[in-house]
């Protein structure tokens, strides 16, 4: 014969009280858990590209051409502006380069003067890098400038999202 067992009225306290507060304990981590995995699961998005000009506005001498795009922070969305140095490499193709030194993010120009022909230079610290965007060796830059992707279509140019130069 089996035998009922019986559950005194402190051990129904007990596990009532445990599975409520359980109940609450994950009611409160699963919104947690949700916000740190969330953005795990979001599918990354492709670059944005921003029309900047035609392609035949640019030659083999680096010009500074300045465009703006819609950044999205959380629910607030602002107009970014940004900068790139376009020009046309030997076998005529488009190279963007970012002018934000590597050494301390100052903002890098063509032909900075005496001594620097044909080099970009940063005034903060004498910085130098060569039209591909090169760091000059015995500058204080440690890294060549970021490219910026490219895309040509109809005759226009086209630029994305900065990326570092691995063309050394």
């Amino acid at each position: 014969m089996s035998k009922k067992q019986q559950v005194s009225r402190r051990q129904f306290l007990n596990y009532t009280l445990t599975g409520v507060g359980g109940f609450m304990a994950a009611g409160m981590l699963a919104p947690m858990v949700r916000m740190a995995v969330d953005p795990v699961l979001q599918p990354k998005k492709e670059g944005e590209f921003i029309k900047v000009g035609d392609v035949s506005e640019y030659s083999t001498t680096p010009t500074r051409v300045n465009f703006k795009l819609e950044q999205e922070d959380a629910w607030y969305t602002s107009e970014v502006s940004k900068t790139a140095w376009v020009y046309k490499n030997d076998e005529g193709d488009i190279v963007a380069l970012s002018p934000i030194c590597k050494h301390l993010g100052c903002v890098v120009n063509w032909e900075g003067g005496e001594g620097h022909e044909n080099q970009f230079y940063c005034p903060c610290h004498g910085g130098l890098y060569e039209k591909n965007g090169n760091n000059v060796p015995g500058t204080p830059p440690l890294a060549p400038l970021d490219t910026y992707k490219t895309k040509i279509k109809d005759g226009s140019l086209y630029l994305g999202e900065a990326v570092p130069n691995t063309e050394v």
